[in-house]
């Protein structure tokens, strides 16, 4: 609990300007921040050696399209830190508007946001701006769009591999 503190105590005193809202849920401490703060506030943290929450576990990324939330910005991008030793969780979350959903590439933190971010890429559209190498990862190269937001056509063609190129599959419904 004591590290729990000692973070909020240092985003609140160090990046006042950056916090959008400060949330919990489930005892997990929650700061939304403002997209072009979300790199600065990482290196701070990671580089705070007494703080100690040195591992990205996981970024991800929400689509609010239809939802009261889309207020805020249709897309929100989750970064979630963790301390190896006080074993806790920090959950920064940026709100990005559906024009231009643009935010700062954290790979020069940590190596580990390389995959992530290209994933939150090929998948939502998140564009990461400074990637060294923002492409697909999961989906096949002719395929238009990002299939995890929620306005993604429902009928399609499913791509052909080489793996299934003497027999495509057909147009699903």
């Amino acid at each position: 609990m004591e590290n729990r503190k000692k973070v909020k105590e240092f985003i609140k005193s160090e990046f006042t300007e950056a916090i959008v809202k400060e949330d919990n849920f489930r005892d997990q401490d929650i700061f939304y921040i403002k997209p072009d703060s979300i790199f600065e506030v990482c290196q701070a943290i990671y580089e705070n050696d007494d703080l100690e929450m040195n591992y990205l576990t996981e970024i991800t990324a929400l689509d609010w399209l239809g939802h009261e939330k889309e207020s805020d910005g249709r897309f929100e991008v989750i970064y979630v830190l963790y301390s190896l030793k006080y074993h806790n969780h920090l959950f920064l979350k940026v709100h990005l508007p559906e024009s231009k959903p643009i935010v700062k590439s954290i790979t020069n933190i940590f190596a580990g946001a390389n995959w992530m971010e290209r994933e939150a890429f090929d998948l939502m559209g998140i564009v990461f701006e400074g990637h060294p190498n923002l492409k697909k990862i999961v989906t096949a190269d002719e395929l238009e769009g990002h299939p995890l937001r929620k306005d993604f056509r429902k009928k399609y063609e499913v791509p052909v591999f080489s793996w299934n190129k003497d027999d495509p599959p057909e147009v699903i419904n």
